[in-house]
């Protein structure tokens, strides 16, 4: 949620006729916040609100700190007293930690990496990209 190039990937996504879904890849060493804006997420999620979050994130991803994090979640309508728990939750720390190495495992190497029919496509996607994976 912290990287540049992974919210340019987002604006292009969300605005193609493919269907997508999202992991969690949170770089630490170049991006110390991600792993914090990840668990807002999922703890969105766990009041049905996680694209709601995500959308919020990659709207400003230069404020990715804990007050930040929970304005959005006040915006939402989220039970702030359950979204704190949930963001500490060991569950919450175990689904982050397991895409990402779900995805080095699969040779994720650099973000933003996509998954299209079975091939991972490294870099932020082209709108010829978007439009020839929707073929």
């Amino acid at each position: 949620f912290e990287c540049a190039r992974c919210g340019l990937a987002w604006e292009r996504l969300k605005t193609s006729q493919l269907q997508y879904g999202l992991r969690h890849f949170p770089v630490s060493s170049g991006h110390p916040r991600a792993r914090g804006a990840s668990a807002s997420a999922e703890a969105a999620a766990k009041q049905g609100k996680f694209w709601e979050m995500v959308e919020l994130l990659f709207a400003d991803q230069g404020r990715l700190d804990p007050p930040h994090l929970w304005q959005r979640a006040e915006s939402l309508g989220l039970d702030l007293t359950r979204f704190d728990a949930d963001m500490q939750d060991p569950a919450v720390e175990q689904r982050i930690t397991e895409d990402f190495r779900a995805a080095l495992r699969a040779g994720v190497a650099t973000t933003p990496t996509l998954l299209v029919n079975g091939r991972l496509e490294a870099g932020v996607p082209t709108v010829g990209n978007l439009q020839d994976w929707a073929a």
